[in-house]
């Protein structure tokens, strides 16, 4: 469960001994770790010598790296993991694999080929065919080519595409199907959710007695929670991934219609280089994903159709007319057919952008065009491709690799807890139980009380000219209501422990979360919006509380910490509140100037200062007050404090987007604003701003530590 978790603790005492190089969230769960049978001691030895385990952190392959004496021999394999998990997070996923591969073997390490013969021959009449299906990759080309083999083609293979008024007509066809000894497929289960109990009736039906023997029902669906589990359990499942990394894909394309097509090429050379552009696009688009927020807001299932429609239409259009229309293929193919699938603006400029550099006129002009800096990716004829990929294809910087590899580690981390049913079970164990009242103790312990915010309103009345005592007792009340449900819960789950009342679903999910260092969903749904473990999630909400006290103790600050807030479109639209009534300017017609300050001794006149932002994909220069380029391991680049200056300026250009959380992706709340984007912000660079599109920059209000 450490080893998942990285233990719960809500605040170390201990001083870290070298922050030079080790962060302290890994101290953290370096001295949490000690506690552990067969690890005491372990936190001592970071203060004697914390030198010591630095090839660790520093290393490539830190799975590799022999522990410092006596811990290589004391230590077992899974204990060693546990030091590699502190320190090195990202690398979590190829330390796992070296040791499953060390205790199991080669086999569960490495997927087996598709094969859909083995897979028919394992199943029998009764037993359906499931494929999982992944975005990019579609198996009904696969399974048509393997019915033709198996003479199960024209009238004995039928397959029906699910969705709303399809379910009698595929009732019938499987009704059809088991007396003659065809094949059925239904395709895009997910999508229809109201039919799928009577599909699980069928199957249930489905017996060598009732049907023909030579009878099989193929179904497709993505991952599902409605899906039926009674046809998973029962079925054959197999699913076939996409091809990995640009070479792959690149090849997967040209491999396919129409491109594979020997005439398709034969009109004119532009069409070639422009063809080779376009699919260099699809390859960069669906590769972006693996990057997670810094690559997409949302990963958007790009596939092969986008593909295929975008070729022929590139083909018309450079067949019909003397000279390409560049500007009507990239809205066809930007806009239309791959800007179809994009619902987040911030997506769609990049989206827009990256097209830009395949869709244009140097790339039919020059000889060897560059899709990268590096000159490892040209266009044909002269085009060697490299079997991995670094980030600057894609314009990112380096760092991104970490950020990847730590997605995959919480990924695969996450998904070993829900086979674990969230944790260990409340009442199985004393132990479980002496954890869970240790640390709803310190929780209510250190929870003050709930905001007076009828005195509140008192020293900080509604006035015309000051829009921010309404801001400040607004967000007093949304943190007493967040207060309130994590002091009610915790109360309630000590009562439960000791018997006094009925451990039910909602306490038991509560609990369940605690052990495991999560927020509890119940205070989620309360809460701002935060990605943080339990520990860091205490400490920040209380460090919030703290603020507000200040604001109300001393009155309004000089400098706001915008993080803080609740609402935080509730403050901005309070500064230009503030702003029009003083000037008398309509609101709607101001917005936001931005300039990054020295630290002020005083508030501004119009307008406020706010701090406590992150830069992600980018760093801040301090001594040319520009963006410059991150530095190598440094993820996350701390902002100096911003005039936010209310007035009427028009910027035509979107800036840098600033998001509550690391994740980006929102959705529109009832208030009319995004529950995760903030606003835009203009920031002054030397790069031009498609640079720092690709590299994904934004800025962030908290960090998921």
């Amino acid at each position: 469960m450490f080893l998942l978790t990285g233990g719960v603790g809500l605040q170390n005492t201990v001083a870290n001994p070298d922050p030079s190089w080790l962060q302290d969230k890994s101290w953290d769960e370096i001295c949490r770790a000690s506690e552990l049978p067969g690890l005491q001691g372990l936190r001592e030895a970071f203060i004697k010598i914390p030198g010591d385990f630095k090839p660790i952190h520093e290393s490539k392959e830190p799975w590799n790296v022999a522990l410092p004496a006596p811990w290589n021999k004391q230590l077992n394999d899974l204990q060693k993991m546990m030091i590699v998990r502190c320190l090195r997070p990202d690398k979590m996923v190829p330390t796992v694999t070296e040791y499953v591969k060390r205790n199991l073997g080669m086999k569960f390490v490495q997927p087996p080929p598709f094969d859909l013969s083995k897979s028919y021959r394992d199943s029998d009449c009764s037993i359906p065919l499931v494929f999982v299906l992944s975005p990019g990759a579609d198996p009904m080309a696969s399974l048509i080519k393997f019915a033709n083999d198996k003479d199960m083609d024209g009238a004995k293979f039928n397959s029906i595409s699910l969705g709303q008024g399809q379910g009698p007509i595929a009732a019938h066809m499987i009704s059809t199907a088991r007396q003659n000894g065809t094949w059925v497929c239904l395709q895009n289960c997910h999508l229809a959710v109201s039919w799928m109990p009577t599909l699980e009736k069928t199957c249930e039906d489905l017996s060598p007695t009732t049907c023909h023997k030579d009878f099989r029902l193929w179904l497709t669906s993505y991952p599902s929670s409605k899906f039926p589990v009674t046809i998973l359990q029962n079925a054959v499942k197999m699913t076939n991934e996409p091809p990995t990394g640009l070479r792959l894909n690149l090849l997967q394309s040209y491999q396919s219609d129409p491109i594979s097509d020997p005439n398709f090429f034969s009109s004119c050379p532009s069409k070639e280089k422009l063809l080779y552009g376009l699919c260099f696009f699809h390859a960069l688009v669906q590769e972006r994903k693996k990057f997670g927020p810094l690559g997409w807001n949302i990963p958007y299932g790009f596939n092969e159709s986008d593909l295929h429609i975008s070729i022929r239409q590139l083909q018309m259009f450079v067949s019909e007319y003397d000279e390409v229309p560049l500007e009507a293929i990239t809205y066809l193919t930007g806009e239309c057919n791959y800007g179809g699938r994009v619902t987040d603006d911030w997506d769609r400029r990049l989206l827009m952008t990256i097209l830009g550099d395949f869709y244009n006129k140097e790339i039919v002009a020059t000889t060897g065009y560059r899709f990268s800096s590096s000159g490892q990716y040209v266009v044909p004829p002269k085009s060697n491709l490299p079997v991995g990929q670094h980030p600057e294809v894609f314009g990112m910087h380096e760092n991104v690799d970490i950020s990847k590899d730590l997605q995959q580690t919480k990924l695969l981390f996450d998904s070993l807890l829900l086979t674990q049913e969230g944790g260990a079970k409340v009442g199985a164990s004393s132990g479980s139980d002496h954890t869970l009242l240790d640390i709803t103790n310190d929780i209510l312990t250190k929870l003050p009380h709930n905001f007076d915010t009828e005195a509140a309103l008192l020293k900080f009345p509604v006035l015309y000219e000051e829009s921010m005592n309404t801001v400040l007792v607004q967000e007093m009340e949304r943190y007493n209501v967040l207060s309130s449900t994590i002091r009610e819960s915790l109360q309630n789950l000590q009562k439960a422990i000791k018997g006094l009342v009925v451990m039910g679903a909602e306490l038991e999910a509560v609990a369940g979360s605690l052990l495991v260092g999560k927020v509890p969903e119940t205070w989620a749904r309360r809460s701002y919006p935060s990605l943080k473990p339990l520990g860091s999630y205490m400490t920040d909400f209380l460090t919030r509380i703290k603020s507000l006290q200040v604001w109300y103790d001393i009155g309004k600050p000089a400098v706001f910490w915008l993080s803080g807030f609740f609402f935080t479109q509730a403050f901005l639209t309070g500064a230009m509140q503030n702003y029009a009534r003083k000037y008398h300017v309509a609101i709607d017609r101001l917005s936001f100037d931005f300039q990054v300050k020295d630290v002020p001794y005083a508030a501004p006149g119009d307008g406020v200062y706010i701090n406590g932002l992150f830069l992600d994909g980018a760093r801040w220069d301090r001594q040319r007050y520009i963006l410059a380029e991150q530095e190598p391991k440094a993820l996350f680049d701390p902002m100096p404090i911003i005039w936010l200056k209310p007035g009427e300026w028009y910027n035509p250009l979107p800036g840098c987007p600033l998001y509550k959380t690391s994740e980006r992706k929102g959705t529109l709340s009832t208030t009319g604003h995004s529950t995760n984007f903030i606003l835009s912000m203009m920031l002054p660079t030397q790069q031009p701003p498609k640079h720092w599109v690709k590299r994904g920059v934004a800025m962030l209000c908290q960090l998921d530590d």
